[in-house]
């Protein structure tokens, strides 16, 4: 674990856990650059968030699925904020269906922003934290990437692919002075799942983002949110029967 600054770029930071994750960072003193896509819901988080806590708080435009925008705004947000410590990678949507359902625009999109776009992000960040010989990468995937899961394949796909890069990265870059964390939430209660039917174990968003937090300034190198009970039942996931898995 290093501690070499708190500037931070969050992507997908105007909902969800994103948005509750600044919130807790602005809190514990974090400098900020918020990204994603409704800049109007960005300026306005990053306005209150710097009269709260007298942060440096920037708000800045990014669609994850272009790469070139993915490498721009990590170049602004190092400038913004005068320097760049850690990349969160949070971006993400889970446009849920059925295999074969005719719309394969769903699953193209999720896999875009869930994994195109995660790592594109982390590329540029790493490109720069090599530069400079410090930094810290944090990806937010899922337990859905320990198993595929029904009526959430692609989603489930992205987060399996994110999961096998970090893992990638946390082997290339060790001994090298940048820092990988990835964190795999179970059920948050979040915009991106409501609609599902069955939420196991949920909890809230701010419970979720603290837990995420506290991992973050450790620098973990991964970790379930919340530990209990995923820390046990992601393990058990890869090695379920398929037919318990079809009736989740």
């Amino acid at each position: 674990m290093r501690s070499q600054g708190r500037h931070y770029l969050i992507t997908g930071a105007s909902s969800g856990i994103g948005e509750a994750l600044a919130r807790e960072l602005a809190a514990q003193g974090y400098d900020l650059a918020l990204a994603a896509r409704n800049l109007d819901r960005l300026e306005a988080l990053a306005r209150e968030l710097a009269d709260q806590f007298g942060n440096r708080v920037a708000a800045l435009p990014l669609d994850v699925t272009d790469p070139a925008a993915c490498q721009d705004t990590v170049s602004l947000a190092a400038h913004t904020l005068g320097s760049l410590d850690g990349v969160i990678a949070n971006a993400g949507i889970a446009l849920a269906g059925k295999a074969g359902g005719g719309h394969f625009e769903r699953i193209q999109r999720t896999l875009d922003t869930n994994l195109t776009g995660a790592i594109a992000c982390l590329d540029a960040a790493t490109a720069l934290f090599r530069q400079q010989g410090h930094g810290h990468l944090v990806a937010i995937a899922s337990v859905a990437g320990k198993r595929g899961l029904p009526y959430a394949a692609a989603y489930s796909a992205s987060k399996a692919g994110l999961i096998a890069y970090m893992e990638s990265l946390q082997a290339e870059l060790l001994g090298k002075g940048i820092d990988t964390t990835l964190i795999l939430p179970g059920f948050i209660d979040t915009p991106l799942n409501r609609d599902m039917g069955k939420r196991p174990f949920l909890i809230d968003v701010e419970r979720g983002a603290a837990l995420i937090a506290k991992h973050v300034t450790k620098r973990s190198r991964s970790a379930y949110v919340p530990a209990w009970p995923w820390a046990i039942l992601g393990r058990l996931l890869p090695h379920l029967p398929t037919f318990l898995i079809a009736k989740t």
